[in-house]
């Protein structure tokens, strides 16, 4: 087969601006709503990308795990090279892509780290072994092999038992958007394509993009 020869009709739905939210925040929870309650696989996954000092660009999936009007929130290793990038230039983007549904959310902003209380509460809601995880991966940094990470977990495991403490290179992250987009894809590519850009007064300018 010729990769080049896939293609897809996109005829699932639509998004107008009078049946789409003012307010970006509620478009989004209501289609990240719609993509749990439709079953779509992980529905919550998300790509982040973040430029280093090198003006390079790197992306990875990450979990969304809270949201509100302060932004979008997910939690990681802060020494991961995503940590680096962050301490070095904030502003990073997100993605959502819910293939089923042919709905795509794109979103940008600044990010900072969420309060040492928060990153605590959700840490001591996760399981045991992803708590044991966080300690025992050096994540993003070079490793001999898989022993590295097994030994590591059987010696935080043993260390720590059931009340591992929050490492302090573990914790979340929040994205204040200043832009989002949402696409719909449509027949014949025409797709619908809305943006929201902050304005200074605290409200969003909405705009339709040509696809």
């Amino acid at each position: 087969m010729n990769i080049a020869d896939l293609r897809k009709s996109y005829e699932k739905a639509e998004l107008s601006e009078s049946a789409s939210h003012a307010d970006p925040l509620q478009q989004f929870s209501k289609w990240l709503k719609e993509a749990i309650s439709s079953e779509v696989p992980e529905p919550n996954a998300m790509t982040l990308a973040t430029v280093g000092s090198d003006l390079r660009p790197s992306t990875r999936v990450v979990l969304i795990k809270g949201y509100d009007e302060r932004g979008i929130v997910w939690y990681t290793n802060y020494a991961s090279r995503k940590g680096q990038e962050l301490a070095g230039n904030p502003f990073a983007a997100l993605q959502f892509h819910w293939v089923e549904l042919e709905r795509v959310v794109r979103i940008e902003g600044v990010v900072e780290k969420v309060s040492d209380a928060e990153s605590d509460e959700y840490f001591h809601s996760r399981p045991l072994d992803s708590r044991i995880g966080a300690w025992a991966s050096p994540q993003s940094e070079v490793i001999e092999g898989r022993t590295v990470l097994v030994t590591n977990a059987a010696k935080y495991g043993a260390q720590f038992l059931l009340q591992p403490p929050r490492p302090p290179h573990w914790g979340g992250y929040r994205l204040k958007p200043d832009n989002w987009q949402f696409w719909q894809g449509r027949r014949s590519r025409l797709h619908d394509r809305l943006r929201y850009t902050a304005q200074a007064d605290g409200d969003w300018l909405r705009e339709r993009l040509a696809p």
